[in-house]
């Protein structure tokens, strides 16, 4: 008993409550992204925790975006009402978040803060909100129609029509009816998937050529259009290859299959978050699992998986530009996951006084000892305990003792 006094005390003793302020005092310098993890989804209280320290990390700290995982092209919806004021808020709560996440009413709250603090300002000072997602569902994947059209649409307004490799008649014709890109069954039987089909070869060639265009034509664009536009025919860009190329593993009836799906997605999403970071100081949010620097895991039905998630992938290109805070939490009893051992990494985090709370994971891990705990087990499939052996790979460790009952 007396050891683990000690230990709970030593804790203590590097514990903050958490502000933006402490999180900035985990980095040198502000990370061009910084990245707050959780640990599960459909918890407003994390949500409540992300709104507030965004709030901070604007107002103290120059932070100008904030990015979530969810779908980037239902994102533009929310983009357009909190910078331009574009339709109302309870039609952009409805149709701008995926998975879906905008009933939540601390997304509402996001959205109409951010509308508010927009409204007055001028433009070079309007904060921005963006998905980094695919156009994906644990079931499926979109239809690439929405973001090859969207491009086709823009080069077309912008560029000597016989420079594009085909007309909006040929993809419509190429993509077909949307539901065969839909179908849910795919999911489980490459066989009812339409990403190796004939028709989906050749728009993945069309839409390759459509992007080296776009590249090509650069200085053009930028001098015909606004900066704006030609980030959004970027994103499109990167929607309709990344879509094509989710289809095309859907279609991969190797063992391989469901590894090239979850690195397909996760690739999609480091590419949306290399963009926002060329814009700015960006805020992104999503699950631990796919802002971590290790290698990402999970256990389907063919064994087990791994993959380089969107944060190993934004990391090694990004470094020390790339900030990473985890989280980590006591309970969700209204699941099933109850007080966490005293012995697990939970555990000692939660016999703090500060709630939330900030910590640095490297203080923390010689709190710990060597050899490290084990990880928590976790007794719903919805929750990802804290890895004590990521503690080394991540920049900070925020913790928040209890979920409550929706």
């Amino acid at each position: 008993m007396a050891e683990r006094t000690e230990t709970t005390a030593g804790i203590a003793d590097i514990a903050r409550p958490l502000d933006a302020a402490a999180v900035m005092r985990l980095f040198p310098a502000p990370p061009r992204l910084l990245a707050l993890g959780e640990p599960t989804h459909g918890e407003d209280a994390l949500l409540d925790v992300r709104n507030a320290l965004f709030r901070q990390l604007v107002e103290r700290h120059g932070y100008r975006t904030i990015t979530i995982e969810s779908d980037c092209l239902r994102g533009l919806v929310v983009d357009d009402y909190v910078t331009w004021g574009t339709g109302t808020l309870d039609e952009v709560v409805e149709r701008g978040f995926s998975h879906p996440w905008g009933p939540s009413a601390p997304n509402r709250e996001l959205v109409r803060w951010m509308r508010a603090y927009n409204e007055d300002r001028p433009v070079e000072q309007r904060i921005r909100f963006a998905g980094f997602d695919g156009p994906l569902e644990i079931t499926g994947a979109e239809s690439p129609r929405q973001a090859l059209t969207a491009l086709h649409g823009c080069l077309s307004a912008w560029l000597d029509p016989g420079l594009l490799p085909c007309t909006a008649g040929a993809l419509d014709r190429l993509l077909g009816a949307d539901d065969r890109w839909t179908e849910p069954e795919a999911m489980t039987d490459p066989g009812r998937s339409v990403g190796r089909s004939a028709e989906a070869r050749e728009l993945r060639t069309l839409a390759e050529d459509l992007v080296s265009l776009l590249d090509e034509q650069t200085p053009h664009l930028l001098a015909s259009s606004s900066r704006d536009e030609w980030e959004r025919a970027r994103l499109h860009a990167r929607t309709a290859t990344g879509l094509l190329t989710y289809h095309h593993a859907m279609a991969d009836g190797s063992p391989a299959r469901m590894t090239r799906m979850l690195g397909a997605r996760d690739r999609m999403m480091a590419g949306n978050l290399l963009a926002l970071a060329e814009r700015g100081p960006t805020f992104v949010h999503a699950h631990n699992s796919h802002l971590q620097r290790e290698k990402s895991s999970m256990r389907m039905w063919q064994g087990a998986l791994e993959w380089w998630s969107a944060g190993a992938l934004v990391g090694a290109r990004l470094g020390g530009e790339y900030g990473f805070v985890a989280t980590a939490l006591g309970t969700i009893r209204h699941q099933g996951v109850d007080t966490p051992p005293p012995d697990t990494v939970e555990g000692l985090l939660y016999a703090l006084p500060d709630d939330p709370c900030v910590v640095e994971p490297a203080r923390l891990a010689g709190a710990l000892g060597d050899p490290r705990p084990a990880p928590r087990v976790s007794s719903w499939f919805g929750y990802a305990p804290l890895d004590p052996g990521h503690l080394d790979t991540v920049d900070g460790v925020v913790f928040v003792k209890d979920m409550p009952h929706p």
